[in-house]
């Protein structure tokens, strides 16, 4: 009976773990549904794209992809540009959230807390809310067509500065005391101990502003007129005429705009999961 009854755990034990596993391989094609189809489109006909009968194409343009990349005399120009921007923007949010972080988290002064409560409220403010005094405070800087319109505003973020101080709070602080002992000031402990000891968290704030940056589409296009500094988002968007749209042609843009983001979080992706696992866990 004992044997019989330990056999029926067992089984059941499997068949839960199969049903589990059936729902996550469920799920994960649900959400690449929409980037094969994406990629699927690209290199279809501009009919069989419009049409969208059939997920496989039955001529598969790989062509598409060339003509997308000189359908836009500047396309390669809008990358450039994108890069240049998403890299000075998180730069500029590495610097200012360790900093900030590294005080909320380590250091004691009057008005912490309330400091820091202010600063995540800000995190509940739309977008849309502060696009227009950022505009007219960008005007006024005399930064319109400039690269720093699309960079400054963005340089600090205040999730990212609650990641970090999530991170950095649980830094044993013994190493504090035993930097202290040693003389390290406070820039020195953080650049040499607790930045090399937060690398999934910098690098988990790194691809989110990354992210955000390279999608930026909005606030790029009030700010420039200049189309040379432009990012790629809008060049995408020029794929967008009244006279029509060339459905193959703008998913092989955004496949090729897609690709650098894929190929960054698989070089980084080991570093990412750990950064959310352990500061989803901390106080």
């Amino acid at each position: 009976m004992a044997i019989f009854n330990g056999r029926m755990n067992r089984t059941r034990h499997h068949l839960s773990q199969a049903l589990i596993y059936l729902i996550l391989i469920a799920g994960a094609l649900w959400s690449l549904f929409p980037f094969v189809w994406m990629v699927l489109s690209s290199l279809k006909g501009y009919v069989e794209a419009s049409a969208a009968a059939s997920l496989l194409p039955k001529n598969w343009l790989w062509s598409n992809y060339v003509e997308a990349w000189n359908q836009v005399d500047i396309f390669p120009r809008y990358f450039f540009n994108t890069i240049l921007i998403a890299t000075m923007t998180v730069l500029g949010v590495l610097i200012t959230s360790s900093l900030a972080s590294y005080a909320f988290a380590s250091m004691r002064f009057p008005g912490r807390e309330v400091l820091f409560f202010v600063l995540l409220s800000t995190m509940m403010v739309p977008f849309e809310v502060t696009l227009v005094p950022n505009f007219i405070m960008i005007r006024r800087l005399g930064w319109i067509d400039h690269y720093q319109a699309m960079i400054i505003p963005w340089a600090a973020s205040a999730f990212s500065i609650f990641l970090l101080r999530q991170f950095f709070r649980a830094i044993p602080s013994d190493l504090r005391d035993a930097a202290v002992i040693d003389g390290c000031t406070h820039l020195r402990y953080l650049w040499s101990i607790v930045l090399p000891l937060s690398k999934p968290a910098l690098v988990t704030s790194a691809l989110f502003t990354f992210l955000g940056s390279w999608n930026s589409l909005m606030w790029p296009l009030l700010v420039t007129n200049d189309p040379l500094l432009r990012p790629i988002q809008v060049g995408i968007a020029a794929f967008i005429k009244d006279a029509g749209t060339q459905v193959q042609l703008l998913m092989a843009a955004v496949t090729i705009s897609v690709i650098p983001v894929i190929l960054i979080y698989l070089l980084l992706q080991r570093w990412f999961i750990e950064g959310i696992a352990t500061v989803g866990i901390r106080g």
